[in-house]
């Protein structure tokens, strides 16, 4: 009997665990391939399974789903058309003749190599915190506003006892819940958008009722817990000698510049900021996929450009868990249609289809309420640090374009070293985009993250062995000579 064929899926998160079983229930062989040691992404985040915890919905949102979720991938697992590997940081995916190599690093340590093989890949591998920099937000206890929902959700500690939520976007509302929940005490939740913005886009907030009934229920919980809301408002400076003291904030005009005389200093231990999200698109562009903007280009069938390979969730525009359920499934059914050579149900694609259109309708009008002060790079001294990893503050990123004439982000990277560290650009991109007008054009570098020399040598077949020398027929050694 053949085998059937094989689909690897990259990310275990909301569109990873829609595509999964979707696909192994039409007859493909699924390997779920994900670096977290358990199932769930960012948003289904459970506590480590050492802490014991108890109550872990308490710290949690879509309790339900994510049950549905996670038994339904327990049925596929039991069966055995599912593969889950936990602890694979996928670095590079090989496109060759016999299909695709999934290359990872096991671990936490992530220092042994592995390989997947496949027939097909689908990337979901979700999206990351956009950084936004300002005085002092290198002091230890400012934290990103996601860092800060994954230390509650997964460890169950509080990164402080007095906390300011700052930035824009939806994040923001269930981090300052949580942390008042969980004990803190949220001193402020900082938003740069104004009620005014809500109500000019309300019309197409409305079609998603659900939607508002869960902003309105945190609305409700930030009342309850006394946590007070400056809207159109946003973090100047953070202040502290060895760790963060205090903040200041100030607000913001119409035009997204700071209203003089407004700035006001608020006590507190910790500051979890965020600036909305963007995709993980490293492993899509060394694969030569094409990208829109920032995105991954998907058609409707959730399929990129290059043959064999489907993008879902973040990776093809960040909309929320529900848009990304709604990809993964799509994706999931087109896989194994095409892998296996038939079709999707046509009633179960239309359904799933018209969802995805909802939620990307709803997708976009959130980010025209939550975009980023329009003016915010004004506000960055020269003397704040933007390139973290490479410590490249804002004077020399300036310079690399005022002084000495770079056009693109890549020769300010060349001129300052912002964007060569650890993290390869992912933090300072947009800050260095900002700062010098330059458009960004994600990079396509060919591994995904850092990769031990040794995993790397690993990959290439060792040379033959030559064989010794022949001895000279008087037995003499022609070197002694």
């Amino acid at each position: 009997m053949t085998e059937p064929p094989r689909l690897a899926v990259i990310g275990a998160g909301p569109a990873g665990l829609a595509a999964a079983p979707a696909a192994a229930a039409a007859g493909v062989q699924v390997v779920l391939v994900d670096s977290a040691p358990d199932a769930g992404g960012q948003f289904y985040r459970q506590p480590a399974s050492g802490l014991g915890a108890r109550r872990p919905q308490a710290v949690h949102h879509h309790w339900r789903t994510w049950r549905r979720l996670r038994e339904g991938l327990d049925r596929q697992l039991a069966a055995g058309a599912v593969t889950h590997l936990p602890d694979h940081h996928v670095w590079y995916v090989e496109r060759h003749s016999g299909g695709f190599t999934v290359h990872a690093l096991l671990g936490p340590l992530q220092e042994e190599g592995v390989t997947v093989d496949a027939d097909a890949v689908l990337l979901a591998t979700g999206g990351y915190e956009t950084v936004l920099p300002f005085s002092g937000w290198t002091l230890p206890g400012v934290v990103t506003a996601g860092g800060a929902q994954a230390m509650l959700k997964g460890g169950l500690v509080l990164p402080g006892r007095t906390a300011v939520v700052a930035g824009t976007g939806p994040l923001l509302l269930p981090v300052a819940t949580g942390l008042a929940a969980a004990g803190a005490r949220v001193a402020a939740l900082v938003e740069a958008t104004g009620p005014s913005t809500l109500l000019r886009h309300s019309r197409a907030l409305s079609a998603r009722p659900a939607k508002l009934a869960e902003g309105a229920g945190y609305a409700a919980r930030l009342l309850r817990h006394r946590v007070p809301v400056l809207a159109r408002h946003t973090v100047v400076e953070a202040h502290g000698d060895q760790r963060l003291e205090a903040v200041t904030v100030a607000a913001l005009d119409a035009g997204g510049r700071i209203r003089p005389g407004t700035r006001r200093r608020i006590a507190c231990d910790t500051l979890a900021v965020g600036h909305g999200m963007l995709p993980h698109t490293d492993l899509a562009a060394a694969l030569g996929c094409r990208l829109d903007g920032v995105s991954v280009h998907a058609d409707d069938e959730q399929r990129t450009d290059v043959p064999g390979v489907w993008a879902a969730g973040e990776a093809t525009g960040v909309g929320g868990a529900d848009l990304a359920l709604a990809e993964g499934h799509i994706a999931g059914r087109s896989a194994a249609a095409r892998l296996t050579g038939g079709r999707p149900d046509a009633r179960t694609w239309a359904a799933a289809a018209r969802s995805r259109a909802a939620l990307r309708a709803f997708s976009a009008a959130l980010d025209a309420v939550y975009a980023t002060p329009a003016h915010w790079a004004e506000q960055v001294t020269d003397d704040t640090l933007v390139c973290r990893c490479e410590e490249v503050p804002a004077s020399a990123v300036r310079a690399a374009v005022g002084e000495l004439g770079a056009g693109d982000v890549r020769t300010v990277k060349l001129l300052t070293r912002a964007g060569m560290g650890w993290c390869q650009g992912r933090m300072c991109e947009p800050a260095v985009a900002a700062l010098t007008g330059c458009p960004r054009t994600p990079a396509r570098t060919p591994f995904a993250r850092p990769v031990p020399l040794g995993v790397l040598a690993g990959q290439v077949p060792a040379p033959p062995t030559a064989p010794p020398p022949l001895d000279p027929p008087d037995g003499k050694d022609p070197h002694d000579d």
